[in-house]
């Protein structure tokens, strides 16, 4: 499902316009990144974490010369981990 097809689907659901629900879907989006960025995680129970994880640097290869080693600095990256009502669903 893209976001175009998120947004008609809420927007039909909720009997409200695609403007509001594509306004509700961003400001959502911008909230979980927000949150976390600030906070390190945000929960929403039922359905998963987003949460920032820290990966140290390390020695990578070049994909376009192999034989060539290069330096990968150390970074936050974000990640998400589903929860167990979100699991269940999916294992039905």
């Amino acid at each position: 499902m893209t976001k175009t097809q998120l947004i008609a689907h809420l927007a039909d659901k909720l009997g409200v316009s695609k403007r509001l629900a594509g306004d509700f879907i961003n400001e959502f989006v911008a909230t979980v990144i927000a949150g976390v960025k600030k906070e390190g995680e945000v929960r929403i129970q039922g359905f998963g974490t987003f949460k920032k994880s820290h990966r140290k640097a390390r020695t990578g290869v070049n994909p376009r010369n192999p034989s060539e080693k290069i330096k990968i600095p150390a970074m936050d990256v974000p990640t998400f981990k589903a929860g167990t009502d979100f699991k269940k669903t999916l294992r039905k």
